[in-house]
């Protein structure tokens, strides 16, 4: 029997909304084994002089526990 447990993450790109929910997902697989995928929960952008300056995620990524 499969046991998965949820961490929720917050991860930030300069870039795209696209490019803060791969890096958090690169971020994550490096201290969490056995990820089966994510939900990305927010998108918020902070924003400076008119323009986006950071775009950011949260998102709750899923894992299946090691026996």
């Amino acid at each position: 029997m499969a046991v998965a447990s949820v961490s929720k993450i917050t991860a930030a790109s300069p870039d795209s909304f696209d490019a803060a929910v791969r890096g958090g997902l690169m971020r994550a697989s490096k201290t969490l084994r056995g990820i089966t995928g994510l939900h990305v929960l927010e998108m918020k952008a902070s924003v400076a002089n008119g323009q986006i300056a950071e775009y950011r995620v949260t998102m709750d990524v899923t894992f299946i526990l090691e026996e």
